[in-house]
């Protein structure tokens, strides 16, 4: 991750150790999870869902589900040039087949930018 995201979760880190002592749970384990819920355990995935479409309704956003977020991501990952190897590493798929046949749908923008590429190259 990049410097500045890191930045953030060390401010966090501190945060939740703080919020967590105070409960007596021990946040030093190895595998202490980022985002916990208030039992230092795993969110429910219909949690994580309410609160994206509290935002989503609170800024009137477009509807996205927790799933659509993660293929935007990629799809994101793939416009900045990362390659089929980086974001296979980035999403920790065993297989690269899993990558190239779930999450390389083109975006608008990359469908404008190979036009341009094939224009240049042709010359027009």
């Amino acid at each position: 991750m990049d410097k500045v995201t890191m930045d953030i979760l060390d401010v966090w880190k501190k945060q939740q150790k703080q919020e967590y002592l105070k409960l007596g749970i021990n946040t030093l384990k190895p595998n202490q999870l980022v985002f916990s819920n208030e039992r230092n355990e795993y969110h429910q995935p219909t949690k994580t869902r309410k609160w994206i479409v509290q935002v989503q309704e609170k800024y009137n956003l477009e509807k996205i589900t927790t799933h659509g977020l993660h293929h935007t991501h990629c799809s994101l990952l793939f416009e900045a040039g990362a390659t089929i190897k980086e974001v296979q590493d980035r999403l920790g798929h065993t297989d690269v087949q899993t990558t190239m046949n779930i999450y390389t749908h083109v975006t608008e923008k990359a469908k404008e930018v190979a036009a341009k590429k094939f224009a240049k190259y042709m010359d027009f």
